[in-house]
């Protein structure tokens, strides 16, 4: 790809770069009037640019075959940042604090998951294709409950046991998911490529002289894994010391956000060129660095306006121009199609069963645990980013896709309308505080407010300055 990018002309992409961020920001505006999130905006973008696109005049003169390089190779870096962000706001407290329960949940689900995409994708596809089978599978572990979280917090059931909960398990999927994703890319051969120094001699040679070939390989993979979480875990210590000291020095400067970025991207690059770990695996464990301090915040804003401004469009819109929909022309593809919906299939069954009898296993109501492996179905970029990283190292098909798009649109408008009608006559059980907790919360929105000022001015008075003075 890097040599299609180097052979095209830079204005090429200017067109279908701007078209994307006027076109997804109108849908936007648009799907936050029907109450939809704004991922679905984006998506959208792509398909309609990605339908415009094969009219042949259009893709000769304005999207071109290059441009599109160009607009995937510019989505690599938002897949990055949108992974960065992710554990940024990670809250790894509310974790510890349901960690039995969500752990049993996301540990019966993304099994699940597995464990009906290899079988599935087995009996359509064949069982010779292990990797393969393996990481349809991979694709549905991860899930995603923005617009969950937001219905619930509209009901009053988002600071609930089972609210929390369902928070807690889904940001599990998301750790253990990338995790996983990295695992099986590095087995499978495709993931770690020749940039990896642990998977050449003399580590693979040691190994092999002991030892079958392929067990080698297992044994280089979890090497390079121990090795990938001490190399983080001492790195962390180091770094949060650095950025506190900075965080003491120059509160909500901007210089923060920058150091973070960049540090985003150097463990992104260390990851996949030292570990043979997936560089976005890097990218979410520098967000977990640095999540939970009192820049947390401050950085993760400012990411986001780096990121959600350009990158992230240009990423989820390249998901529906990048597909292939003359696919649907395709004698062929009506036998994918077969696999494609049973797919859709296995990710809503593997975490609908597998969340709720991990709910119902460690305590929570039968309607409560049915709630939560309702709220668990909900895809959205992680598992769009899992699939990417597939179909570039040839491990799944392309047009798996057309179902990812398909499921996230689906989940997205009818999980919230379930939750609420679960709950319709429980609505904002939450705000039954009493006198003392409305005081304290009320308190707490004062803070807020002074905070707030306090932090506009800081920032204020540091985006005044020269603009050298980084």
């Amino acid at each position: 790809m890097l040599n299609s990018i180097l052979a095209i002309s830079a204005y090429e992409v200017l067109f279908p770069v701007g078209l994307i961020l006027v076109v997804s920001k109108i849908f936007g505006v648009i799907a936050k009037r029907l109450g939809l999130p704004q991922i679905l905006a984006m998506l959208l973008t792509g398909i309609v640019i990605g339908l415009i696109a094969l009219i042949p005049a259009v893709n000769e003169n304005f999207i071109t075959n290059g441009a599109k390089e160009g607009i995937a190779f510019i989505s690599e870096l938002g897949v990055v940042l949108i992974l960065f962000s992710a554990g940024l706001g990670t809250d790894l407290k509310q974790v510890k604090a349901c960690g039995i329960s969500a752990l049993v949940i996301t540990v019966i689900d993304v099994v699940l998951c597995l464990l009906l995409g290899y079988v599935f994708a087995g009996l359509f596809f064949g069982f010779d294709k292990a990797w393969s089978n393996i990481f349809y599978g991979v694709i549905i572990t991860a899930t995603s409950v923005s617009v969950t979280v937001a219905t619930l917090k509209e009901m009053g059931k988002l600071n609930s046991k089972i609210g929390t909960t369902i928070v807690s398990a889904a940001i599990l999927d998301d750790i253990i998911g990338v995790i996983v994703l990295s695992v099986v890319l590095s087995l499978s051969g495709a993931g770690a490529g020749d940039s990896s120094v642990l998977t050449s001699n003399p580590f693979t040679s040691m190994f092999a002289h002991i030892m079958p070939e392929n067990v080698a390989a297992i044994f280089t993979v979890i090497l390079q894994t121990v090795l990938f979480f001490a190399f983080v875990f001492v790195l962390g210590i180091f770094v949060r010391k650095l950025f506190t000291h900075l965080e003491q020095k120059y509160p909500h400067h901007r210089r923060i956000p920058i150091y973070g970025i960049g540090f985003c991207f150097l463990v992104a690059f260390l990851s996949q060129k030292l570990f043979g770990i997936a560089d976005i695996t890097g990218a979410y464990f520098a967000g977990l660095i640095l999540a939970g301090r009192t820049s947390t915040q401050y950085v993760e804003r400012r990411t986001s306006i780096a990121s959600y401004i350009i990158f992230t469009p240009v990423f989820f819109a390249n998901i529906g121009i990048s597909t292939d929909w003359k696919a649907f022309t395709d004698p062929s593809f009506l036998s994918f199609a077969g696999f494609g919906f049973v797919f859709i299939g296995c990710a809503l069954a593997g975490k609908f069963f597998g969340a709720s009898i991990g709910a119902m296993i460690t305590g929570n109501k039968l309607k409560d645990s049915l709630v939560c492996g309702t709220a668990m179905v909900v895809r959205a970029e992680v598992c769009l980013v899992s699939a990417q990283k597939g179909i570039d190292a040839g491990l799944v098909d392309g047009r798996i896709k057309i179902f990812l798009i398909i499921l996230i649109v689906m989940t997205s408008i009818v999980v919230p309308l379930i939750i609420k009608a679960a709950y319709k006559n429980e609505t904002h059980t939450d705000d039954n505080h009493s006198g003392n907790q409305l005081t304290e919360d009320q308190t707490h929105v004062v803070e807020n407010v002074v905070n707030k000022n306090v932090q506009t001015n800081a920032e204020a008075n540091n985006s005044s300055q020269v603009p050298g003075e980084i």
